[in-house]
């Protein structure tokens, strides 16, 4: 839970787990009461991950858990055992007890005196175990956990294997107990022989009980999930999938009965037992349920595989001893110990050895990255032949791989515009099926020919049971899932589902020059000074003054000058402006480095360097002035190479159909001239850092839609103002937060890989609706026997069940191709 707090007001972020839901139905009324919570801002309510993300605002985050309890639904929790020291006597007990009940998410807790321990249901999402052993220190007790702590991942993976055990089981005996019944009585109907002979040996109505018997044990046994469920949801007013599978398995059964053991309640030609059709109806939707959960826990293996890569241990200096200790427990500042082929539990910073570490599972990228002292390492990574002693500066959630899941698991969470539409439909669709079936069985008992009470409840079943709002509660949710995990293993990390529609639509991708079209790494490639200057002298100048700036032009002209083992001194009066240069104080002079702009608005002629300024230029290098004293001195040309691979990545825009632009704050000759190198055909140069803003403003108008690639402090605004703004890894922490979409590398490729990935998740969110749509347009008609009067055509309500499944798992399946979508090339 993630709080922050303004003034007399607190927000609150909420991320549950919810059980219960079965279909789109289901997502509406656990989103409309959490909604009815005081302080509640937002809910967003996943069907395919089984997640809330709720935003409160002065709330109770309890009376949130209480409303998906009272709408019928449940919080998944767990229970935990922590071993409490210092306890001496019962109101230790007491106080520990009212510590731990006393923490939001906490459900029960009882602490033990003898055995020092205490025993914790929680809500794993609102206090997890780390929580629960801080409330207990702040009580005045030590708290620990008997073992390593289980995280989310274990945790996820248990309740879905749990999961999947119950509905093989249900599915196991619904098979074994519908087999004979479907044998005995549809192998009767398709072999008149056979259903002589086993009516004749067996008598009509001691297979009708044995039918009974067998439907019994499928209808109350496996099938009773759906009375569990169904019944109180229809009895709030609010029914749901197991409703309509209740109802109508429900009906057929019921009927069934009284035809076996009260038939003179119905007319003669009306005695027939469907008791086949109601487990068989059971066991095909026990059968989708097993898929589709089976289908469900592949879409999630992108952030099973994340969770997976942090080690539960680590090796840790400890008062000159190595502990193996849990990874939780690590703190700032502790010195890891890396041995050869180990994954590194923390970020951090080598401070002893020398290794090639494997970074794909974090970058996308496969060239191993070799890491010596002083080096910036990652957690999760793999670390190669050497050992490696890394002192830990991220930790926890502030790990990038700890930030990387959160950013997965909001795009996964989240819910895109396109998903607007089909929440309005799923909302009220369960009640519309229920009244649709409704109105058949009155038809056909009004107008239907003999038996018209057999045919009105046959089709009324099929009815209940072909309705589908699963298919259309997956369409979306369960694309955006497989899309940004498919993202995150190429190294493009998608902040919101929403990003992924956005880049779809994108018609022109404005980059920035330096550190993402260049290597961000200047060199100074020409130095002409005025006649009877020295150059050295004038170097030296330029670097003294440079040496108090961070700009990447002004590091370029201090390494020159360290190559020439040129003495620095020190400058005084330092004063740097954004976008045109440095001012300051060397020796007792006034020396100025900028570009052309800086020099003219200080007054100061460059005319005589304009003719070697304009060959640089036209180099695709960047001129630079040094004045001294209010005299042009020097002309410096400072190089920026291109990165590798950044033509390629221009060539794959243009095959996507996209303008490139490019954005610098370069002289525009130089700009330009980079631009034909790359085939960019649109540059807006000469900008300076506030204008980016007004520059990506400038590519958007006539409605069209821009895409920002940076990577500076200076590119933040750009990228906000951009319909998607896209960050380059090796770039600063506020880009990152101001950005969209993160390319955890700096390889530009990943520029076209995100959109391409974009365009593919949103054509399969759209295949998945449509053919959603379609399905429950079309067959809940001819469910309904619409086509009876002209082509004589009844729906079997088992073939409803058949399709029902299908439809659900057909969406599933569909979604996971994304799992093998290959980065388009461009010959």
């Amino acid at each position: 839970m993630d709080t922050s707090v303004s003034g007399k007001t607190s927000t609150e972020h909420l991320d549950l787990a919810v059980g219960g839901m079965s279909c789109a139905s289901c997502v509406g009324r656990v989103e409309d009461a959490i909604l009815k919570v005081p302080g509640v801002t937002g809910v967003n309510v996943n069907l395919a991950t089984g997640r809330a993300s709720v935003d409160l605002k002065d709330g109770d985050p309890m009376a949130v858990v209480g409303a998906v309890e009272a709408a019928g639904y449940e919080t998944v929790a767990e229970e935990t055992t922590l071993r409490v020291e210092g306890m001496s006597c019962a109101s230790c007990v007491g106080r520990v007890e009212q510590a731990l009940k006393d923490l939001p998410g906490v459900l029960e807790a009882s602490v033990n005196l003898a055995t020092e321990t205490a025993r914790v249901r929680h809500l794993p999402d609102l206090a997890d175990a780390q929580a629960l052993v801080r409330a207990v220190a702040q009580a005045g007790y030590g708290a620990s956990l008997p073992e390593p702590g289980v995280d989310r991942a274990d945790r996820e993976r248990e309740a879905r294997a749990a999961e999947m055990r119950s509905l093989r089981r249900s599915l196991t005996w619904a098979a074994a107990f519908t087999l004979p019944i479907f044998i005995l009585d549809m192998g009767g109907h398709l072999i008149p022989p056979f259903h002589h002979a086993v009516h004749g040996a067996i008598g009509t109505q001691n297979l009708y009980v044995l039918f009974f018997v067998l439907a019994s044990l499928v209808q109350f046994g496996p099938g009773l999930r759906f009375y569990q469920k169904g019944w109180p949801a229809l009895m709030r007013g609010a029914p749901d999938m197991n409703s309509l599978v209740m109802l109508g398995t429900s009906a057929a059964y019921g009927y069934s009965v009284v035809a076996t053991f009260l038939p003179g309640l119905l007319p003669a030609e009306t005695v027939h037992v469907y008791f086949e059709a109601s487990t068989v109806i059971i066991t095909l939707i026990l059968l989708g349920r097993f898929l589709e959960a089976r289908a469900k826990g592949a879409t999630s293996e992108a952030i099973r595989t994340l969770m997976g890569l942090r080690p539960r241990t680590a090796r840790v200096l400890r008062d000159g001893q190595s502990v193996e200790i849990d990874v939780d427990q690590v703190a700032v500042g502790d010195r890891v110990l890396v041995r050869p082929g180990e994954r590194l539990p923390v970020d951090g910073e080598v401070v002893d050895g020398d290794s090639w570490v494997d970074e794909s599972m974090i970058t996308g990228e496969p060239v191993p990255v070799h890491k010596a002292a002083g080096a910036r390492v990652v957690g999760g990574t793999v670390n190669g032949q050497g050992s490696l002693t890394v002192r830990a500066t991220q930790v926890g959630a502030d790990t990038v791989l700890a930030q990387i899941i959160r950013m997965v698991e909001a795009a996964q969470g989240s819910k895109l515009p396109i998903q607007a539409l089909v929440d309005q439909v799923t909302r009220y669709f369960v009640p519309v099926v229920i009244g649709i079936a409704l109105l058949t069985f009155v038809v056909w008992i009004l107008f239907g020919p003999a038996p018209a009470l057999t045919l009105a409840l046959v089709n009324a079943v099929a009815v209940l049971i072909i309705a589908c709002p699963c298919a259309m509660g997956l369409a979306t949710p369960t694309s955006i899932m497989v899309g940004t995990g498919k993202g995150a293993e190429m190294g493009v990390l998608f902040r919101g589902g929403d990003a992924l529609q956005a880049l779809r639509d994108t018609d022109v991708v404005a980059l920035d020059k330096t550190g993402t079209l260049t290597r961000g790494r200047p060199e100074l490639t020409d130095l002409v000074v005025a006649e009877g200057a020295s150059e050295d002298a004038l170097l030296a100048m330029a670097a003294v003054l440079e040496r108090h700036s961070e700009h990447p032009v002004a590091q370029a002209i201090v390494r020159a000058a360290q190559a020439r083992g040129l003495g620095l001194g020190e400058a005084s009066g330092f004063r740097a402006v954004a976008g045109m240069g440095a001012t300051g104080i060397v020796d007792g002079r006034a020396v100025l480095v900028g570009a052309d702009r800086y020099m003219k608005a200080q007054g100061i002629h460059i005319e005589a360097f304009a003719h070697k300024a304009s060959g640089l230029a036209d180099a695709g290098r960047t001129p630079l002035y040094l004045a001294v004293d209010g005299q042009a001195m020097a002309l410096l040309g400072v190089s920026d190479p291109v990165k590798e691979g950044a033509k390629d990545t221009v060539a794959r825009l243009r095959a996507l159909g996209l303008q490139v632009a490019m954005i610098t704050g370069d002289n525009r000759r130089t700009a330009e001239a980079i631009a034909r190198e790359l085939g960019i055909e649109q540059v807006v140069a000469e900008v300076l850092p506030e204008g980016k803003v007004e520059a990506v403003k400038s590519l958007q108008q006539g409605g069209r839609k821009v895409a920002f690639v940076g990577d500076g402090i200076n590119d933040a605004p750009a990228l906000a103002q951009a319909e998607v703004g896209i960050a380059i890894g090796s770039g600063t922490d506020v880009a990152m937060e101001s950005a969209d979409v993160v390319l955890m590398s700096d390889n530009l490729n990943n520029v076209p890989n995100a959109i391409a990935l974009s365009r593919a998740t949103i054509r399969n969110i759209k295949q998945n609706l449509f053919w959603a749509f379609v399905y429950n347009a079309t067959l809940l008609p001819v469910a309904a026997g619409v086509l009876y009067p002209f082509v004589g055509l009844l729906l079997s309500p088992v073939f409803a069940a058949f399709a029902m499944a299908f439809s659900s798992v057909s969406v599933l399946t569909n979604a996971l191709r994304l799992k093998r979508f290959r980065v388009p090339r461009v010959t």
